[in-house]
């Protein structure tokens, strides 16, 4: 049997640019690609905090360290610059697979700067 796992997360990311006549994808920042281990073409989820919208797309890239995160095309409607991202990948494990399994949890500042990485979301209770 295998599980679908969440693989990585961008957290919290800021969308800097919303481009509705561009080919639709996601640019995201060649750091932040690199740190979640994201590639070109992949398929990412988007979680838009701001308004709840959830949505599917792919990741592109954008310049290195230059903090873009523009949502293109068709989703450029369900994400404004400013609005607050949560971007996931999800892979397939099998159970020998899930025994070292850990998901890329990226977090950042306020310019799309990694600031933290983790491998587990620490439980928090109010």
């Amino acid at each position: 049997m295998q599980r679908t796992m969440l693989k990585a997360k961008l957290h919290r990311v800021t969308v800097t640019h919303s481009e509705l006549n561009y080919e639709g994808s996601c640019a995201i920042d060649q750091n932040l690609l690199d740190a979640a281990d994201i590639r070109e073409y992949q398929q990412i989820d988007i979680y838009n905090v701001n308004n709840g919208e959830r949505f599917t797309t792919y990741a592109i890239a954008a310049e290195r360290a230059s903090g873009i995160i523009s949502v293109n095309g068709a989703a450029a409607r369900r994400a404004a610059p400013g609005d607050l991202l949560i971007i996931a990948t999800y892979a397939a494990y099998d159970e020998a697979e899930l025994a070292g399994f850990a998901p890329n949890l990226v977090y950042v500042d306020s310019r799309n700067r990694v600031m933290n990485q983790r491998h587990k979301i620490p439980v928090q209770l109010a």
